[in-house]
């Protein structure tokens, strides 16, 4: 290394931050991490082009600045030493098992390559969020990493700043949130909207500084006003600061309200500290006796604390000149819990056990990571850590006074999910502050809510439309795809049970004799599940199922007489008189005074049994029976038409076809067949298409015993969620 980069970067100027708050313990660790570093990172760049040594010194400053303790100080140095070729043991020897895991952790979050991009950044943030649920430290030094990168972003191509920057915004500043690290927060937000919305950003600074003298005179006269309100009533604060709001937060209410940035009148938030928690009430009554509150907006988070650990009052108000003032009122002790979030009372310094807000913070995380592994769809899985991310507005209280975070508009259903999956999947209803209320109730701050259940209760899919967290929201997709894929299985099994008898053998023949191997193979099925489940689903098809079962080249007469009928949907299958006697098969169908007459059910209308049906003569093909209405019917000669009627004594299976339109979603045609099935009704055949309106139409040929059977399987259907109109053809 030269001798330039030698005075500009050394670990001296680390030692000391990190010596002002480590009291009496050995910091030579970082020497022995930073000439690990230097071996390592000498000749390398950092995507900004400055040396990469530095990048690593300012992401250990930043730790050190937070008051963490030495093992993430040090992680901080050897953040990325595994990407160049360091092995973790030697790490693990030189440092130890807690330094060795953080730099782990942080090194697995970013080393994940994947053809899909989106499955490339899902798995990233997967293996982020389980490396946090082991070590909260590993998210404390990507984060740092994080910063570091934001501030010289202006380096890099425009395209790879605005994915940067939307990453650091709906992930990472978020996670800086959930630690309560409130200055990180609005570093990260401010930079990404710097880079996400460069003109507004620009132009917004531009009218900011503009305004800067008069709302300086706007802020000392509000600061002395408090002030001299406080001190009257025996109140001495030991802090009166206000402070501009930042950028970002600014900008969304221009966005969300629609208002030119001259009408938002809380650019300035005031936060008055004061000494005991008596006086935080006391503030706050004082406040409220000389200007007057906005409804609303009164948030006691000092009763009730964030997830976070946040405590303090908030109130708007109208001020001097009616505009609108936050202010928030807070100890000591909580300010700078505010500020330095899960660092203001470190949990892995020497000697120290986790607080009990401690506790229930890392605890929060851990349920953040469970509530997310059930989640495989990658564009599912972002959108569900986004919801999980968001910013709580609604606080509602368990009877027991548990306090559960949920965002505005949440249901009942929302709160039950919160509290426990068993709780939200039998959920019926929900008590708010003693009066039974639907699922549909939106939760207000300070509900006293007691969820009601039934254990017949299952979640429905129309739950979705009501929740707004997206813990309420995989719970309920991940039990629809379990009973989906429990429906397609036992489906999927019954036709290839039907299927393989025609080729004398069963599914657990096939197992035995250890054929179902090829099958699986010839069908790109992992395992028999697999294949019964898309056999099911619909995914392999039923031809296609018969095909693989025995190759087309090889059927006999039989098998390819039955790929005929699946494919083609042929007529029921026809028989004289005499051999429905014999066998009691045949279509069912009585005629007066014949014998010996083939008889076949036309195709046109299908009849089945409860249907007013008459017989027409054909030329050679013996009889074919018709609805009495048929069109095709109507329209013959009259004179080769027969009496005919339903056998009362025969229950063989007549084939109808149907139309359904549902809503296209997944899993809908393995519930249709499912209902179907449910009914002992059988099916031959269907399509589908999907309609302009983005609707899925299936035209469906079911076998059936009877009319009334029939209008049974409609009503089924109809009584789905998902289905739209359910009618015969």
């Amino acid at each position: 290394m030269d001798k330039e980069l030698t005075v500009m970067v050394n670990q001296e100027g680390l030692k000391i931050l990190t010596r002002s708050y480590l009291h009496g313990i050995d910091l030579s660790p970082i020497d022995k991490a930073w000439e690990l570093a230097v071996s390592v990172h000498t000749d390398k760049k950092h995507f900004s082009g400055t040396p990469y040594l530095d990048h690593t010194l300012h992401v250990a400053s930043t730790l050190a600045s937070m008051h963490l303790d030495l093992d993430t100080v040090v992680a901080g140095l050897l953040h990325g030493v595994l990407k160049e070729g360091v092995e973790i043991k030697k790490l693990r020897h030189d440092f130890g098992d807690g330094v060795a895991r953080i730099v782990d952790g942080s090194t697995r979050i970013t080393n994940v390559h994947y053809n899909s991009r989106l499955a490339h950044q899902a798995e990233n943030v997967r293996k982020m969020l389980l490396a946090i649920a082991s070590d909260v430290r590993v998210l404390l030094v990507k984060l740092a990493d994080r910063l570091q990168d934001m501030c010289l972003l202006d380096t890099v191509s425009r395209e790879r700043q605005v994915e940067i920057a939307r990453e650091t915004q709906d992930l990472y500043a978020p996670l800086a949130s959930r630690l309560g690290i409130d200055w990180l927060k609005r570093e990260l937000e401010d930079l990404s909207f710097q880079f996400l919305h460069p003109d507004e950003y620009r132009d917004l600074v531009s009218q900011l500084e503009s305004s800067l003298e008069e709302r300086q005179r706007y802020v000392d006269e509000v600061i002395s006003i408090l002030h001299g309100k406080l001190i009257q009533s025996n109140i001495k604060p030991t802090r009166i600061i206000g402070r501009p709001k930042h950028l970002s937060s600014i900008y969304k209410k221009l966005i969300v309200q629609k208002i030119p940035l001259e009408r938002v009148y809380d650019k300035v938030a005031f936060r008055i500290i004061v000494n005991t928690v008596n006086e935080c009430y006391e503030a706050l009554g004082i406040i409220h006796s000389n200007w007057a509150p906005v409804p609303g907006r009164i948030k006691d988070f000092i009763s009730v604390p964030k997830a976070n650990n946040y405590q303090s009052m908030h109130t708007t108000v109208v001020g001097p000149r009616g505009h609108f003032i936050e202010i928030q009122i807070r100890t000591a002790e909580m300010d700078r819990v505010a500020q330095e979030g899960v660092a203001a009372h470190w949990a892995y310094k020497e000697g120290q056990r986790a607080s009990d807000n401690d506790a229930r913070l890392f605890k929060e995380l851990k349920n953040l990571v469970k509530n997310l592994q059930e989640v495989e769809d990658p564009k599912e899985f972002l959108e569900s850590v986004h919801g999980e991310l968001y910013t709580p507005e609604v606080y509602a209280l368990t009877p027991a006074g548990e306090v559960k975070e949920l965002p505005l508009n949440s249901s009942p259903i929302d709160f039950a999910y919160a509290i426990h999956t068993e709780v939200g999947d039998h959920c019926v209803g929900a008590k708010v502050n003693s009066k039974l209320v639907s699922l549909k109730y939106r939760i207000q701050n300070g509900d006293i809510i007691e969820i009601v259940t039934s254990k017949s209760q299952r979640p429905r899919r129309g739950w979705l439309e009501l929740v707004k967290t997206s813990r309420a929201r995989s719970r309920i997709r991940s039990w629809l795809r379990r009973e989906e894929r429990k429906q397609a299985l036992n489906l999927g099994r019954e036709i290839c049970e039907r299927e393989l008898k025609f080729h004398d053998t069963t599914l657990k023949k096939m197992v035995k004799s250890g054929h179902v191997k090829k099958l699986l193979k010839d069908l790109h099925c992992n395992s028999l599940d697999d294949m019964l489940a898309k056999v099911g689903s619909g995914t392999i098809t039923i031809p296609h199922l018969v095909k693989t079962l025995q190759p087309p080249e090889v059927l006999d007469d039989r098998d390819a007489k039955r790929i005929g009928e699946v494919e083609a949907d042929s007529i029921t299958t026809v028989a004289s008189a005499m051999d429905r006697k014999k066998a009691g098969s045949g279509p069912g169908i009585h005629i007066d005074g014949v014998d010996d007459m083939m008889v076949k059910i036309s195709r046109c209308c299908n009849p089945v049994p409860g249907d007013s049906i008459m017989g027409f003569i054909t030329s050679g093909r013996g009889i074919s029976i018709h609805k009495a209405e048929c069109v095709n019917l109507l329209a013959t000669d009259p004179h080769r038409w027969i009496e005919v009627k339903w056998s009362t004594t025969q229950n063989a299976g007549h084939r109808v076809e149907i139309q359904v339109s549902a809503e296209n979603s997944k899993g809908v045609f393995a519930a249709i067949s499912a209902a179907i099935s449910a009914d002992d009704a059988d099916i031959v055949k269907i399509s589908a298409h999907i309609t302009p309106t983005d609707t899925a139409d299936f035209y469906i040929v079911v076998e059936v015993e009877s009319l009334a059977h029939l209008q049974r399987v409609l009503q089924h259907i109809r009584q789905m969620e998902q289905v739209i109109t359910a009618r015969r053809l």
